[in-house]
């Protein structure tokens, strides 16, 4: 018999050019380069120009360094959403922008300026940060390209051009406007390594050791008598800041909290019923307290006590916001060093006293510690506590604590004069609150999120003390100091601001600004000068919506989504919020969307201490961006994603399986015609037509997927697709007609026709997340289906109901359900040496009547083909006989009682393998099947029946 190997040039084994190795690395740069060719972004705006709008409003990086994986897994999710909506049939114009000015920038510039930074002009310093800004813009610019990501990269936004400038400067004129904004000294976050005041944005919690002390406060005398305790009676107070002791202005109790006078040796001590015990256990005297007197927290209001260590008094005053979770119960209370000690301080009229200058040090003038830094006054205290007698206890922990989001340092609240807008003015909270309910949150809990922020958070602290940035344009009269904030006069410098960027506001004076006349209210005085504070980053980047949306006609205003890590719940989502509602009472974008942030294998965040950051540009030279991709995709981003080189090597290997599949679609196509070669429907094998109904199912499944932002789903369907659909079953079954059949037989063009709608299927629903290889597959395509240059500029898929079958879909549930049983007989006769190849064996059923009916309605050449191997038969006995080979019962499959596997009779065929009773017997290809010497002999194609399963 001849080797099967003179006839292999007689088969139609799969060609194509695309190769099976992707060089993903090398290769995504050529795709790019084709789409900077075509101008991909300008093809996709000029298709879609007359579709209805969808706009992803992106929110702005930062412009200082080169992206992190954070960076790319943000990107990547913007891009697949964009090309969603671009191939679902909308027109989605994605405008990247960046966030240019701030302290990040300007405290890097004068890290590498040294000295120097002392010498040069506001003028110098803000254009050597803006050429700082400048570099990253366009080196992530570059960074983000590479990913694959479509925009308007050539026209970004950019918070530091002119326009934009004169923008944010129209936005806070409406603030001002509205009278929301005001000058006042409260506490705020103060970074007093930066010396700048902080938003709560600004602000990160991580773990820090602090002193925590108990420091008793002596009644006074008349209190004293008045709450009938003896000479030695003292409040109790307990804090983990004892630098901010020197700013004491009183002690906080709870109006409806019990608290008892407790003698504890000779001294009596007041604290809150409820932590006696552990007050107790602090002292070391566990149970040992004889409680003299109890009283209401209120019968406590207008009796004082004596500061421990200055000449002063501090009254015992009531507040809600006194806790029972740790302490006495008896609160010290600093109006200057505490958002809730200065509301409680302006209910008592008690002074807004911070004896701390922008340095950290206190004022020359405060008694025992003048001009000593905070921190280090934290131990001097303690010890003047301890030695003047008032310290009770103290011990070191670590708990959460503020730190500054860019030098990474402690912050304190420290009360100075800052500009603010109020939450209350023109009823922003509630209009914020009511918001919230009228914006869709994915996920739902990020709703709860923001609404608990801003039910509680203070007024907006919108002044910085620097220079890189937008400067508040306020007047301060030089003869009275009363400040100059007009509405009219910012919109006329905002003129200027637009043709010669926020720099013009250092280069000119006053006078240059102020109309002819400008009088102070106050006194009269003619003469003013500038204030030198600049707005807060959060509010430039907050008003994007108004600056880069409102005035664009291709993009929808509001934003149809915001998409930003969850940490934006407190910044661009909650500044966005309010600068819209407060200037222009619009809620600037209807959903917002947020993803976790990037952690190791382990679940532990990337830090270059712990040595597991992986960066993009790691990635991307040894795999490629479409990994990247591919991993942002599969993972459910709404929670922290994990990355490790374990995660990525997994991904390797579902990437490699989707492009193998795509390969090898491709290569039964190398000869199809669409035009020419395309069978009817109805005259298709039940195969392809289950095969195409399942593609129509997962069409709608990946469809709405992408509408509900699950990516996992997607990878996940596709992916499943691919792997078992197609390649463990259909291809599988088909091989043997693709191969084996005349090339222009009917049922080998069945097969390619629905190949290629399987292909076209696959990368049009792929191409949002694997946009490299989806457009190295289109291009590969035959040219007659390629009827648009991109991958891109073709829709999504729609579904064809005529090919929606669920009677079939049904029926071939149990055919599948009966070949699982048979590949498991297979592999068991396998095992057992009883064949080598499935092609070798015969099959015997026995089964239920119900699957017996189903069965017996097919060709047992059908079944043949659906089992892969060479003969299949039905019987109605038991097989338990020798003269069966292997006989198994199926458990798992209660409808096949027992199956058999035998070596198949006949002779193997050299061309196709299968063995048949014929082969020999055909004089002019004695070592060929009938079907392989009929492909031989006459080039004709054998029938093809329609209810055929192969």
């Amino acid at each position: 018999m001849a080797d099967q190997s003179s006839y292999k040039h007689t088969l139609s084994l799969p060609q194509t050019t695309f190769p099976m190795r992707a060089n993903l690395a090398e290769n995504e740069p050529k795709t790019l380069a084709f789409w900077e060719k075509i101008d991909l972004t300008a093809q996709l705006h000029q298709q879609n120009i007359n579709c209805p709008k969808y706009t992803l409003h992106d929110g702005p990086p930062y412009a200082n360094g080169h992206i992190h994986i954070g960076h790319a897994l943000n990107k990547i999710l913007k891009d697949i959403i964009v090309k969603t909506r671009n191939m679902s049939g909308y027109q989605a114009v994605f405008i990247p922008g960046w966030d240019c000015h701030g302290l990040p920038i300007e405290h890097q510039v004068d890290k590498e300026l040294g000295r120097r930074r002392h010498q040069l002009t506001a003028l110098e310093k803000r254009r050597i940060c803006r050429e700082y800004a400048q570099k990253f813009i366009d080196i992530q610019r570059e960074e983000f390209i590479r990913l694959g990501v479509l925009g308007r990269w050539n026209t970004p936004y950019l918070t530091m051009t002119p326009a934009y400038e004169a923008g944010i400067v129209r936005e806070f004129a409406r603030f001002v406007k509205a009278g929301s904004v005001y000058r006042g000294v409260k506490p705020v976050y103060w970074c007093i390594s930066c010396s700048t005041a902080l938003a709560e944005a600004e602000v990160e919690y991580k773990d820090h050791a602090s002193p925590s002390v108990y420091v008793t406060f002596p009644l006074a005398l008349l209190s004293r008598k008045s709450l009938g305790l003896g000479s030695s009676a003292s409040m109790v107070i307990w804090t983990t800041t004892p630098w901010t002791l020197p700013a004491n202005l009183a002690v906080a109790v709870h109006p409806d909290y019990q608290y008892v006078a407790v003698r504890v040796g000779r001294r009596v001590f007041i604290v809150a019923q409820q932590l006696l015990a552990s007050f107790l256990e602090v002292l070391g005297k566990p149970g040992k307290g004889e409680v003299m007197a109890t009283f209401k927290g209120r019968e406590l209001e207008g009796h004082n006590s004596q500061h421990p260590f200055l000449e002063r008094r501090s009254g015992i005053i009531l507040s809600h916001h006194v806790t029972l979770e740790q302490g006495t119960g008896c609160v010290h209370i600093a109006p200057g060093h505490g958002a809730e000690d200065y509301v409680l301080g302006q209910k008592y009229g008690l002074e807004t006293y911070s004896p701390v200058d922008k340095r950290g040090n206190f004022h020359p003038e405060v008694p025992h510690f003048g001009g000593m830094s905070i921190f280090t006054a934290n131990h001097a205290i303690v010890e003047k506590l301890r030695a003047d007698g008032h310290l009770l206890s103290a011990e070191e922990i670590a708990h959460s604590y503020p730190h500054c989001w860019r030098c990474k340092r402690p912050v304190i609240f420290r009360a100075t004069a800052q500009w603010f807008i109020s939450m209350e003015q023109g009823d922003l909270r509630q209009k914020a609150l009511e918001a919230v309910d009228k914006i869709s949150w994915h996920p739902a809990w990020g709703r709860e999120r923001i609404w608990g922020m801003l039910s509680n958070r203070p007024d907006w602290c919108i002044s910085r003390q620097r220079i890189w940035g937008v400067p508040i344009m306020a007047f301060s009269c030089t003869s009275c100091g009363h400040m100059l904030l007009d509405p009219n006069i910012i919109e006329h410098i905002a003129d200027k601001v637009a043709k010669d960027s926020s720099d013009v506001w250092f280069a000119k004076p006053a006078s240059e600004f102020l109309p002819d006349g400008q009088t102070c209210s106050k006194c009269g005085g003619t003469d003013f000068e500038k204030t030198n504070d600049i707005l807060d980053v959060w509010f430039e980047s907050g008003v994007s919506h108004a600056v880069v949306l409102s005035e664009n006609p291709e993009l929808n205003y509001p934003a149809d989504l915001y998409l930003e890590g969850s940490d934006q719940h407190r910044g661009w989502f909650h500044s966005a919020l309010l600068t819209g509602l407060g200037a222009r009472d619009i809620i600037p974008y209807r959903a917002a969307l947020t993803h976790g942030f990037v952690v190791d294998g382990e679940g532990k965040k990337m830090s270059k201490t712990a040595g597991n950051v992986i960066s993009p540009q790691e990635v991307i030279k040894k795999h490629g961006a479409e990994l990247l991709r591919l991993w942002v995709a599969a993972e459910d981003y709404r929670e922290d994603v994990r990355l490790s080189d374990e995660i990525l090597k997994r991904l390797v290997e579902a990437y490699r399986r989707v492009r193998n599949t795509c390969r090898y679609l491709l290569g039964n196509l190398n000869d199809y015609n669409p035009k020419e070669h395309r069978v009817p429907y109805q005259e298709l094998p039940e195969v392809d037509r289950w095969l195409l109904h399942q593609l129509q199912v997962l069409i709608r499944r990946v469809e709405k997927a992408y509408s509900d932002f699950s990516f996992h789903l997607v990878y996940h369907r596709l992916h499943n697709f691919c792997a078992v659909t197609l390649s463990a079953i259909y291809l599988d079954i088909l091989k043997d007609r693709m191969y084996c059949s005349a090339p222009d037989a009917k049922e080998r063009r069945a097969g390619q026709m629905v190949m290629l709608e399987a292909l076209l299927t696959l990368i049009r629903l792929f191409a949002p997340v694997l946009s490299f290889t989806a457009e190295e597959v289109w291009q590969h395509l035959p040219q007659a289906v390629r009827d648009v240059p991109s991958v891109h500029l073709a829709p999504f898929p729609k579904v064809k109901t005529e090919w929606l079958d669920e009677k079939l879909s049904k029926r071939w549930e149990q055919l599948l359900c009966l070949r699982s049983g048979v590949c498991k007989a297979l592999e068991l006769a396998r095992a057992q040496k009883i064949i080598g190849s499935g092609l070798a064996a015969e099959i015997s059923l026995s089964l239920t009547p119900t699957l017996a009916q189903l069965a017996g309605s097919y060709r047992s050449e059908d079944l043949a083909a659906l089992f892969i191997v060479s003969g299949v038969s039905l019987e109605d006995i038991p097989l338990q006989s020798e003269s069966y080979a292997l006989v198994i019962g199926n458990a798992e499959l209660a409808d096949i009682p027992e199956l058999s596997v035998s070596r198949a009779k006949g002779g193997k065929c050299s061309r196709c393998w299968m063995y048949h009773l014929q082969v020999g017997q055909i004089p002019s290809h004695p070592e060929l099947c009938p079907r392989c010497a009929e492909v031989m002999g006459e080039g004709t194609s054998s029938l093809l029946l329609p209810n055929s399963v192969a």
